[in-house]
Formats: C-alpha cells, sequence, structure tokens
C-alpha cells in the first residue's frame, strides 16, 4: 500500500493550496519541500480577484484580505498623464479589486490552514528521482528515505526535479533585459489604493503598494545592480515616475536582480507525475499573474485528482492538463505583450504611449483588461 495518496514536492503557494484543497476533500497529503523555512522575500505581491474566489472554499480568502491592502485599480501612466486606466470596482465579483499581499504571507496562511486540517510540510528533504508504475510512483530523496504514493505533483519551481524526472520538456526563453526590484518606503506622491505602471520615455517602472506603507518597485533596465541602493531607487522614480523630488525613497527594505524567462511546460502529465505553478509555466511578472496562475492550477489539478483516486477516471487529469496548459499560454501572450511594450526601442516609447491613449478611449478595451488582469476570463 502507497504511504500516501499524493506526494506534493514544493511547499510555496501552488503546493500549499494545492495539498490543503485535497485534505479538504479528504484525500491523503504528503508534502516535501527542499527549504529548511519558507521564503521570507518573494517577486510575488499581486493576488487577483478569480484568486480568492478560488480560495474561498478553504476558508483562506478572508484571511487574506484581513491581511492585505485593497487597490481597486490599475492604471498605465506616463507621469501624472493616465495612459490607460483600469478599474475593477464593477466587476462581477465578491472581490473587484487586486489584494496587495507578499507572497511570504500568501505562504503563511496557506500553511496555517494546512495545519488546521491536519497536513504538514517535511522539510529540509531534497528530491533525488522519481519512478513510477501502474500502481504508483516511488520518490527517493538524498538522505536516503522513500515515500510511496498514488500519484505525484512537482510544484517545485523552474528547476522542477519532478519535471526533468518525468522527461517533460520546457520550451521557450528568456527576456534580454535584467529587471530591478525593491520594496522601499517613500513620502510625496504614491497612491495607497493603485497599482502603477509608469511607461516612461526612460523606460517602465512599476510603483505597488503593499501592507504597513511599504511600497514596491520593478524596473527593466540595462545597469540593474545586484542589491539596489536607495539612491538606484529614487533615480528610477525621478526619471521614469512622477517626476523629480515627487516621490521620494526614505528606506530601503530589501530588493534583488533578477531575468524573466519566459516559458511553458510541453505537459502538464507524464502518467501518474503532474505539475503545477512554475514548474509548468514561467513568464513576466507584468501584470501580477503568476503566483494567480499556479493557485488556479493547484485548485483545478486537486478536483481531478480527488476524482481520479475516488472512482479511478483520470479524464480529469488529461482535462487538467490540456485545461490549465492553454490558460497558461495566453497568461504568456499577455504578459509578454505588456513586457515587449515595457522594452521597446527608446525612439518608439512616445507612439506607443500615443497608442495606448487611444487605445484606452474604447470601453472594451479597458473592460477585457480589467477581466483578464483580474483572473476572471478564466471562470
Amino acid at each position: 500500500m502507497a504511504d500516501t495518496d499524493v506526494l506534493v514536492v514544493g511547499a510555496g503557494p501552488t503546493g500549499l493550496a494545492l495539498a490543503a484543497s485535497l485534505l479538504d476533500r479528504g484525500v491523503g497529503v504528503t508534502v516535501v519541500d527542499k527549504l529548511a523555512a519558507g521564503a521570507n522575500t518573494s517577486r510575488a505581491a499581486a493576488v487577483n480577484a478569480r484568486t480568492l474566489e478560488a480560495l474561498e472554499h478553504l476558508d483562506v480568502a478572508r484571511r487574506m484580505v484581513k491581511a492585505g491592502l485593497i487597490a481597486p485599480r490599475f492604471t498605465m501612466r506616463e507621469r501624472r498623464r493616465i495612459l490607460i486606466p483600469v478599474d475593477f470596482s464593477d466587476l462581477p465579483t465578491e472581490h473587484p479589486y487586486t489584494l496587495m499581499l507578499s507572497q511570504a504571507e500568501t505562504e503563511r496562511l496557506l500553511l496555517e490552514r494546512l495545519h488546521e486540517l491536519g497536513g504538514e510540510v517535511v522539510r529540509p528533504t531534497t528530491l533525488s528521482r522519481i519512478t513510477q508504475d501502474s500502481d504508483g510512483v516511488t520518490a527517493t530523496f538524498e538522505d536516503g528515505d522513500a515515500i510511496t504514493a498514488r500519484y505525484a505533483v512537482g510544484a517545485d519551481g523552474v528547476h522542477s526535479t519532478v519535471r526533468e524526472e518525468a522527461g517533460i520538456g520546457f520550451s521557450g526563453g528568456q527576456f534580454a533585459e535584467s529587471f530591478a526590484l525593491a520594496d522601499v518606503r517613500v513620502t510625496g506622491e504614491a497612491p495607497r489604493d493603485e497599482v502603477i505602471l509608469f511607461y516612461a520615455t526612460t523606460g517602465l517602472t512599476v510603483l505597488a503598494p503593499l501592507p504597513d506603507d511599504v511600497f514596491r518597485v520593478v524596473a527593466p533596465t540595462a545597469d540593474a545592480p545586484q542589491l539596489p541602493t536607495v539612491a538606484f531607487v529614487q533615480g528610477l522614480l525621478d526619471s521614469r515616475g512622477f517626476g523629480p523630488g515627487r516621490t521620494v525613497v526614505t528606506e530601503l527594505l530589501w530588493g534583488s536582480r533578477f531575468h524573466i524567462q519566459h516559458r511553458v511546460a510541453d505537459s502538464y502529465r507524464a502518467g501518474r507525475l503532474l505539475l503545477a505553478g512554475d514548474a509548468a509555466h514561467v513568464h513576466s511578472p507584468a501584470g501580477g499573474q503568476g503566483m494567480n496562475l499556479g493557485i488556479a492550477d493547484a485548485i483545478s489539478l486537486a478536483d481531478a485528482l480527488s476524482h481520479a483516486l475516488r472512482d479511478g477516471s483520470e479524464a480529469g487529469l488529461d482535462a487538467y492538463s490540456t485545461i490549465q496548459r492553454r490558460r497558461a499560454e495566453r497568461v504568456l501572450k499577455l504578459t509578454g505583450r505588456l513586457t515587449r511594450m515595457a522594452t521597446a526601442p527608446r525612439p518608439l516609447r512616445p507612439i506607443r504611449n500615443t497608442g495606448m491613449r487611444l487605445a484606452a478611449r474604447v470601453p472594451v478595451v479597458r473592460r477585457q483588461l480589467a477581466w483578464q488582469l483580474s483572473g476572471l476570463s478564466s471562470r
């Protein structure tokens, strides 16, 4: 007999949401993670309406809303001029906004719920090999321990061992520009109810509010330092934000440099091995879709696995692979378009901004963006 029904490799938001959803359905789950503790810092910060709807049945959404910051607007600007306004307030949902909440806090709340449902995370333990046969899977770890399960899910990130062991390709590439990220405190012009993408001639900068009077700044730049300084972030806001001295950085809490990949797994399933989250897809953070798509994978896969374990039919697993992969391709298309707009050659940027202002005059364009960014288009 297998040690557990489902082995989940990876305890980020995707893995935790999957495990909690399975336990809530009465499915036995073992979660393992190679990290000694959850991430304290991360790039993910935006939780969209569809994700909050999907987490309501786990009694997690209300906790997230209580801990987070509500931003009902998303705007694309050039200095103070609004190029495209996106208003979520009239969307048909109980959550007509973007919830700004760090990934670390999202993980904490999901782990809290997992514990309430009787689950635990085995850590630190690193998967070294996984095999499968007609009855189940056997996962072997670097310390020599082994776990058997009916199914295994790789929610173990971009460098997924489960995906590699399953022999599933990860097609795509990487954007050329590096990106700077910093969490800062500021004074001056910085709205607390709005996520802003500044499309300046000198480049893009994201200014997004977080709880505790923190703002996240993200910007593509050829000279991004490994550890951004106050002066560097101030320079970005002066040249790309509201204007020199209008938003003043008073404290830098955390910063990093990263590159953006855009890839999607060739399949989300190889027999009893399945993929979800960053193990299945990775893309630009433009629009804040990454963590949301991973949690959507988790909820959909939990339903498919519970049916497969209950009645033996694996049609739902095939449907999960097809439908969620198709959704990932749509998200990659959207985020890729936003990123290419942001990193357009400098001479084309004034033309780009004029085109954006003209497009914003069409109500259906603004509404379509609201539906896509909120995740409600996947209903």
